[in-house]
């Protein structure tokens, strides 16, 4: 074995190291030890090594002593540092220090190992999970990748996202809805050690609070009425990856009292089972909330808070990076070229890109998304015009970032009149289930033929199919010949 995949594992207490290093040995790896900084420091001044385990409490100085060390030498070596059970406050301080991961005592060999594992690069090839996200498109390449823009605001972002990728570390997204905030996750998630395994989104407000026990953490069969089979839950399915609990700040208290022992003891109980499943996964969350404002008004656990913001990442609003909006107007529209089948990629106009930077974009790269859809789905022409873009008239940005109305503009809400159908509290989905419905009519009533469909509603070929795309409407190549 070469000396470059040599482990070093440093703890003061012969029976706990002989024990480490027997665990490693047998997993075939090359071993040192030491029991103490100064010798551990003398070891690595000669070596190179892999990886580094060490015990945070050591005679001579402790774990983080040997990482501050790593990180003046500009080492490579992957730190995992054991605490003492109960020190939540010591890991997160390992993992801000710059530690790859942690482990508490007493020590789950079987966790062991598996920690040690990722840390070196020895991870099992991914499992398929029928509870993983949907794969981004591939358009633009990778996950960091898709986060356009050369704008001072993203080229700190990517450069966090290549900081904390290295370690496991919890990470805590803040930001506006609609920015990007789990375009981001991916991106760390794939510049890790971890990128082949799963990567499992959650969104945590969109789960009813009676189930969220069971979906977090799986069940087993006959937990409860219609509990027909076994089935595992987000943890069991992100086991060697990353699960990403998107508006966090939306879970209820007794379900966040729940979802901290999981991250601190790093195991599961399915609902009906009796004994604990352990885990190796990263948390990566996100909000769109402060929620150190909801820690102080009781609707957040502050020791929750701790664990998840061991490294928080802001992800600016769009109005804050107006600089970028021709590079990721380009990127959307060959991501939704690409999902509609067609070529070329629609390009903006210098009129169009004007009247985007003149917008505030409230609802962020989302909203922008929205926007370029509707605009291909109505043109269907390859360069779109500032008329294409359906944007309210008289709005700016103003300091908040939100569109303002000109006095001219500004009305008064009417309530409805009796039996008058009340108006929709987000007009754009309203809109969108109203054109599905239409599609979908006109599909069904021309057999599926899309050409005949859009002829139907005065649409193209190409209208047609931006349309579909957009909305999610898929029909069968083999009911339909165009």
């Amino acid at each position: 074995m070469s000396p470059a995949e040599r482990l070093l594992v440093i703890d003061d207490e012969p029976d706990l190291r002989t024990l480490y290093e027997l665990t490693l040995l047998r997993d075939g790896h090359d071993v040192l030890s030491a029991g103490t900084v100064a010798e551990a420091l003398g070891l690595l001044a000669d070596e190179r090594f892999t990886a580094v385990i060490t015990d945070m409490r050591l005679p001579d100085g402790t774990g983080l002593d040997v990482l501050a060390w790593l990180e003046r030498q500009n080492r490579t070596e992957r730190a995992i540092v054991i605490t003492a059970h109960g020190s939540a406050e010591n890991a997160v301080e390992a993992l801000k220090a710059g530690a790859f991961d942690y482990l508490t005592k007493p020590v789950d060999l079987r966790q062991f190992r598996s920690v040690v594992a990722t840390a070196i690069g020895r991870d099992g090839p991914a499992r398929p999970s029928r509870r993983e996200g949907p794969a981004p498109a591939r358009v633009g390449g990778t996950a960091l990748d898709r986060l356009a823009g050369d704008s001072p605001a993203m080229t700190q972002v990517r450069e966090l996202i290549r900081k904390v990728s290295r370690s496991m570390a919890p990470v805590l997204l803040q930001g506006e809805s609609g920015t990007g905030k789990e375009v981001v996750a991916r991106a760390i998630h794939g510049e890790g050690a971890r990128a082949s395994q799963p990567f499992v989104a959650v969104n945590c407000g969109a789960i009813p609070e009676a189930l969220l026990e069971a979906e977090f953490f799986g069940y087993r069969k006959g937990a409860f009425t219609g509990a027909n089979e076994d089935r595992e839950g987000f943890f069991q399915a992100a086991q060697g990856g990353t699960l990403f609990l998107d508006e966090i700040g939306d879970l209820p208290l007794a379900m966040q009292s729940k979802l901290l022992r999981a991250i601190q003891e790093r195991c599961v109980r399915p609902v009906g089972a009796v004994a604990e499943v352990p885990v190796n996964l990263r948390i990566l969350s996100a909000t769109h909330k402060d929620l150190a404002a909801e820690v102080a008004a009781g609707r957040f656990r502050q020791d929750l808070y701790y664990r998840l913001n061991v490294i928080q990442i802001r992800v600016p609003p769009l109005r804050e990076r107006l600089s970028d909006l021709s590079a990721i107007s380009a990127a959307l529209l060959a991501r939704i070229a690409h999902d509609a089948g067609v070529s070329p990629i629609p390009r903006l106009s210098a009129g169009a890109l004007a009247r985007l930077q003149g917008y505030a974009f409230p609802g962020n790269v989302r909203e922008l998304e929205n926007v370029l859809h509707r605009a291909l789905a109505l043109s269907g022409a390859t360069e779109l015009q500032a008329d294409d873009l359906d944007l309210p008239d008289g709005v700016s940005g103003d300091d908040s970032g939100f569109g303002v109305l000109a006095p001219a503009q500004v009305v008064t809400p009417a309530s409805p009149a009796p039996g008058e159908e009340p108006l929709p509290s987000d007009l754009q989905h309203y809109l969108d289930e109203v054109e599905r419905r239409v599609l979908q009519r006109a599909l069904a009533a021309c057999r599926f033929n899309r050409t005949a469909a859009g002829a139907r509603l005065g649409l193209s070929l190409r209208q047609m199919r931006y349309r579909m795309a957009r909305l999610g409407i898929q029909v069968d190549d083999a009911e339909s010949s165009a």
